[in-house]
């Protein structure tokens, strides 16, 4: 081959064999640096960055906010946060060990060196994530939490998606690199703004400056703490894909923002940016009194009481139904857990834990089928007229829901949408609604649902700028959640698009806001 090549350029270029040497060796150096070009580019991805008012949520500052960019070490974040929920609701403690599996052990660094089969607490686990960001750690902390880190990662992208991060996927706890692990920099700053709202009581492990394990002490990589006044976390991440990102939480004279920075060239750009940012933007947030929260919380603590959403509530009274002697019967398990659950609404005044709505909701589902007598939910009167549709829509009518959710006895705040933050008094226009349901997961789950069934309600282009929220009303002691899209500009505009959601077998009214 190489005497081919040898003849052809003697042929067509004159060259000798020395000289065709020369050339063979330019061709491969071409080669290379293009190569080495092209690694560079994969490894300074585009800057992206947003400044958010923690009071008020407006935005003061958006550069490339919503396109998707690798998320690094900010994963961790979502892992924190899920922690910080097992906590409150007791699921676990400071004091339990989290045991390091061989799987968890073999993550490449950064990570804390615990050996497989030793343990280390909740808090020092948590401790070294805020700190050392380590990865064997997390890996570690998914598996006890979670069972195992791909179950975990599943929770972590839905908790994500109830957040109102819809550009947010997960795929590990750790933000190792990952195929489709995606963020953005308007999704990190609605979850450094939950972590803050939603657990207070533990987010002053951000702002960790040391951390001492064994003999070692591990010094916190964000360099802006002690260094910019006002600066009390959050989080870094590096990775080769992503840059170097940050999340920063600043709470100063009054005033409070989440600033985050995405694919940074190098920490020292990366830190040097963020300063500016907060230099420039704080000055520009409210001074006034938050008055609600920004992110709706969706995880509830166990000592908060909660109730049973009415659609499920069970007769107090009525036939229980009797086991049968038969061992072979395929009905006996489930006739018990029918007897088991309408037991358990036998007596209302004992408020029910999270695990108690858990249990009872795994009962529902093995109860859903025709073989067993289980019971019937109470007819509801009155509700409201508007109501489009249904989280089941394939559930017969006088069947028992698949789900039982809980809803909290204080009247949560409308979920901001990931488009921009609307109020209810700034819903005006037209809108569809697609149901009116008694639990403001399942009216998210509404809209969600509507969005894959209808990917144009997304683009701009067809139906303009649309923004989901909920409208919490009240009837006969019951509160309800619309789960409407906002913004179209005419009334033609919202028939059409309600029309397209009934070809897709989905309920809707187009209704003047």
């Amino acid at each position: 081959m190489v005497r081919v090549w040898d003849q052809v350029l003697r042929t067509h270029f004159c060259f000798t064999r020395h000289n065709f040497a020369r050339a063979f060796l330019l061709i491969c150096l071409s080669f290379l640096s293009f190569a080495v070009l092209l690694n560079t580019a994969i490894a300074q991805p585009k800057y992206s960055g947003i400044v958010m008012d923690a009071k008020t949520g407006r935005v003061l500052y958006s550069k490339n906010a919503n396109s998707t960019r690798f998320p690094a070490s900010l994963t961790k974040m979502m892992t924190l946060y899920l922690t910080f929920e097992a906590l409150a609701q007791g699921k676990t403690t400071k004091k339990s060990r989290v045991k390091m599996s061989k799987f968890a052990a073999s993550k490449p660094p950064s990570k804390l060196g615990v050996k497989a089969g030793r343990s280390l607490s909740v808090e020092q686990a948590i401790y070294s994530l805020v700190t050392k960001s380590a990865n064997d750690v997390a890996a570690a902390l998914a598996e006890h939490l979670g069972g195992s880190e791909r179950n975990f990662a599943k929770r972590m992208t839905n908790r994500a998606r109830q957040l109102g991060m819809r550009r947010t996927t997960f795929r590990n706890a750790s933000g190792l690199p990952a195929k489709g692990q995606v963020t953005t920099a308007k999704d990190m700053a609605l979850l450094g703004i939950a972590l803050r709202e939603h657990y207070p009581q533990y987010y002053r492990y951000f702002s960790t400056r040391t951390f001492k394990y064994g003999k070692r002490k591990f010094s916190n990589y964000n360099r802006l703490l002690g260094n910019v006044k006002g600066v009390d976390g959050i989080k870094t991440g590096y990775t080769r894909a992503s840059g170097f990102n940050l999340v920063s939480s600043v709470q100063s004279n009054r005033r409070s923002i989440v600033a985050v920075v995405i694919g940074g060239k190098s920490g020292k750009s990366r830190n040097a940016q963020m300063r500016k940012l907060i230099s420039k933007y704080l000055s520009k947030a409210s001074r006034g009194k938050k008055r609600s929260m920004l992110v709706a919380r969706i995880g509830v603590p166990r000592s908060t009481k909660v109730q049973v959403a009415s659609l499920l509530k069970l007769p107090k009274r009525g036939p229980i139904p009797v086991f049968r002697a038969q061992n072979n019967d395929p009905a006996r398990l489930r006739i018990e857990q029918a007897q088991e659950v309408t037991i358990a609404y036998v007596s209302p005044q004992q408020p029910l834990n999270k695990q108690s709505i858990d249990a009872i909701r795994g009962k529902l589902l093995a109860m859903n089928s025709s073989l067993a007598p289980v019971p019937r939910q109470s007819p509801i009167a009155n509700l409201d007229t508007t109501t489009t549709a249904s989280i089941r829509p394939k559930v017969p009518v006088g069947a028992p829901p698949t789900r039982v959710e809980r809803v909290a006895t204080t009247k949560p705040e409308p979920r901001i949408a990931p488009s921009q933050t609307v109020s209810l008094a700034q819903a005006s226009g037209w809108h569809v609604q697609v149901g009116a349901v008694p639990d403001q997961e399942m009216a998210l789950g509404l809209l969600d649902k509507a969005r894959k069934k209808l990917p144009s309600l997304s683009n701009a282009r067809n139906f303009g700028n649309l923004s989901d929220y909920l409208e919490p009303i009240s009837k006969n002691g019951q509160t309800l959640y619309r789960a409407r899209f906002a913004g179209f500009d005419s009334k033609k505009s919202a028939r059409s698009a309600c029309a397209a959601l009934k070809k897709r077998k989905i309920s809707c009214l187009a209704i003047k806001g």
